[in-house]
Parts: structure tokens; sequence; C-alpha cells
């Protein structure tokens, strides 16, 4: 009898067993440390990316995530600060299994990692930010800027003058001015604007503006004084509203400012309406897009349930674009990530970066995932981290945003020689042996 009960409850155990087996041996979550700033001076440039960066992953679970491995994540709130990114970043990298790649959402935060990362085996994707030298992956061997840098953004904003003024012989002594945010992000664009300065023989005044930017009155009076024939605007948060309202008071006139991508958003313009009308900016690949497919997507399977980050108003927006765009990015890094290691497996950081290597996100895949007008593609290898160069042009009519020039491509002869000089540099202040082609065979 007690035999036989024994038996009974050792079959029950081993149908128990078996029936959790599935779970118990299922691939855990990639877990994606958010570091984002909903306070502060930055909020309302911050937040709006945060929330397209975590719908986007909320949107891949909804699509049944990667091969069934879903996507997770915790938010710590930087500031924008950047001793506060490097703790969220240590307080975050190991949770869940361990973070799948970093994405710092701040060039300061950038630098302060880039050595951190190789320890810890991490990935830091830098999508339009970050270290433009980076794009070299011999020498950054786990920083991805992908899809822009700042040289490359300051690259085409030169070439974009150029068109205007009938070609680059036409910009020899015209006068151009950099409103930049007193930062490692706002002096990134520096050292490429020089070297085109030189090559074409226009004047570059350079004029740092403190955090956060709400200051500007003598920075305009210099420029009232300068005349310069184009203001370039690399500023970010409140600095880049108060630029343009600046411009309006000492009548610069707001189709001759250009800002960089991050200068470029509905919370930079909103609140000056009409005053900011003809204000350009750089788009990076994406302008707003309210009808893209994913969009469309994002709305019905995530906000019309309740599931929504943020608020409904803003999906599609710029900023929400740039981290939806940013997500997306890492989820496809994944999937090529498991292309080799393993379709349903969970990967880790060194796996990732194999896959941030080889994303080759052609028209197609980019079409099928919603994105279909909305950027192009993608393609990364070893040695390249950056993985496209272009961008284009959009204009503010005083309501939205509308497109205003065809494609621009950052001219390689011009970027690459300055990202291999550099790089060197980097590599040999930090003794790092760069990567070869037969390495990245390996």
């Amino acid at each position: 009898m007690k035999l036989r009960k024994l038996a009974g409850v050792a079959a029950a155990i081993g149908l128990s067993a078996a029936l959790a087996a599935p779970a118990a041996y299922a691939a855990p979550d990639q877990f994606f440390p958010v570091l984002a700033y909903r306070t502060g001076a930055y909020a309302p440039n911050g937040a709006p990316w945060a929330n397209g960066f975590v719908d986007y992953l909320k949107l891949t679970n909804s699509r049944g995530g990667v091969n069934g491995v879903k996507m997770s994540w915790e938010e710590c709130e930087t500031g924008y600060a950047t001793d506060r990114g490097v703790e969220c970043y240590e307080r975050l990298k190991g949770k869940n299994g361990g973070a799948t790649a970093v994405q710092p959402l701040s060039t300061g935060i950038t630098f302060a990692l880039t050595e951190k990362a190789p320890i810890d085996k991490i990935p830091l994707i830098t999508a339009g930010y970050g270290r433009s030298e980076s794009a070299n992956g011999a020498v950054f061997t786990w920083n991805f800027p992908l899809i822009g840098t700042y040289w490359m953004g300051a690259d085409v904003l030169v070439q974009h003058i150029a068109k205007k003024e009938g070609g680059f012989d036409k910009l020899k002594g015209k006068k151009v001015a950099l409103v930049y945010h007193d930062s490692p992000y706002g002096k990134e664009p520096i050292v490429l604007l020089q070297e085109r300065a030189k090559m074409h023989g226009f004047e570059l005044q350079l004029l740092p503006v403190a955090h956060p930017g709400v200051e500007q009155k003598a920075t305009w009076l210099q420029i009232r004084q300068a005349r310069p024939d184009y203001v370039f605007l690399w500023g970010w948060g409140v600095m880049n509203s108060t630029a343009i309202k600046e411009a309006q008071a000492t009548g610069y006139p707001r189709d001759k400012m250009y800002g960089v991508w991050w200068s470029g958003a509905e919370p930079d313009v909103k609140d000056v309406g009409d005053g900011a009308k003809g204000y350009n900016a750089l788009a990076m690949q994406h302008g707003a897009e309210p009808n893209a497919k994913v969009i469309k997507e994002m709305l019905q399977k995530v906000h019309a349930k309740g599931q929504g980050t943020g608020p409904k108003e803003e999906v599609g927006e710029v900023l929400y674009m740039r981290g939806l765009i940013s997500s997306m990015l890492q989820v496809e890094a994944v999937r090529a990530a498991q292309g080799r290691y393993g379709k349903g497996k969970h990967i880790t950081g060194e796996q990732m970066r194999w896959g941030l290597e080889n994303l080759n996100l052609d028209q197609k895949q980019l079409d099928s995932l919603g994105f279909a007008g909305v950027m192009r593609p993608v393609q990364t290898s070893c040695l390249d981290h950056m993985g496209s160069a272009w961008a284009r042009i959009h204009t503010w009519d005083g309501k939205k945003w509308n497109f205003t020039s065809d494609w621009y491509q950052g001219d390689d002869k011009v970027l690459r020689p300055l990202v291999m000089l550099v790089s060197a540099k980097y590599a040999e202040d930090k003794k790092i042996t760069p990567r070869t082609p037969d390495d990245c065979k390996k």
C-alpha cells in the first residue's frame, strides 16, 4: 500500500516536472536599462524619447518578442547629469541576467561609460550622439553611434548651405556662427566645422552657451553685431526655444538658422509658434511620422489598450520617433545575434556586440517592421559602427515640421580621415591595439 502511494506521488511529481519544464527552460528576457530624464531642465525633450523607446519594447512583446524571447527594461532617472548616469549604469548593468546593451542618451554619459563597456562587455548604442570617432569599430569595439554622428550631421549642414549658395566655392568669405551647448555634446561638431571652414574659406564663430541655456542675450548680441550668414544651433532642451526667441527679438532671420537633430523637435518650436516659422533643423533620417505604419500599429496594439508609456498625442512626433527607432535598432540587433547563436535563445552582451556589428536592415525588412518612408537601410560591420550616414532638412511652418530637402549623405572623403585620425590618437593614449579585418573574422 505504501509502495503504491509512493509510486503515485513519484508519478505526480514527474508529471508536474514535465509540465513545468517549458517554463523552466524558457529563455530569460533580454534586459535593457533605460537611462532616462523625465525631470529637470531637459525633461520636455527627454521624456518623449523615453516614451517612444519603451513603447517599442512593448510593441515588440505584443508581436511575440524576438522568436519568442521577450524584452524587459527598467528606467533610471539621470537628470541628464553624467554622474547620475554612471550611477544608473552601475545599478542596472547586472540586473535580470545582465544588460543586453545600454543607451546613455547623453554624450557626457557616453564619454564616461566608454572605458567601462569593454570591461563589462556591454555594448553602448548611441544613435545620433556620443563620440563621433567611435564610428571606427577597430578602436571603439563596444560603441555603436548608429545612423549618425555629430561630425556627419555638421558635414550635411555645410553641404546644404553650400547647395543654397550655389556651390562650395560660394562659401568663401561667408560667416557661420555655431551656438552650442557648452558640454561634450555641444563641442562635438567643432573639429569638423573647423576642417570645412579651412577647406572652403568661410569664417566660423564659436558661441558657447552655459547649461541649461536660458540666458543667451549676450550670445545674440554678438550675433547681431557679427551678422553671420548662417547660424548652426547645437542645443538641447530649453536652450533651443530660448535661442529661437532671442533670434526673433534681435531680428535674426529664422530661415538662416539650422539646428542639429536634437534642436529640431516639437518642444523646441511649439511655444514659439509663428515666431519659429522658417526655422530649419536636421532630420536624423526621420521627422514627425504620424502616418507611418509602425505608428498606426503602436496606437492599435499598445495605446488603444491603455498601455502607452506617455500621452497618445505625442505618438509619432519627432523625439518619440527618435526613441522608437533607437529601440528598434537594438531589438533588431538581438534578432541578428539570434541568427548566429540560436533563434529563441537569450543573447549575452558579447553576442549582442556581434549582432550590432552585423545589422543588415534593408528596405524590405524596414518596411515589414512598419518603417516605410521613415528611414533608409542600415548596414554595419566590425569596422563600421555607424552603418548609415544619411540625413535631410525639415522646416517648421508655424504648426508642423515639413521636409524641405532631398537626402544628403555625409562625405566620407571628409569624415573618414578625421575619424581615423582622432580614433588613432585615442588608441595611442589608451594603449589599444586596433582590430584588423582578420580579427573581425574570428
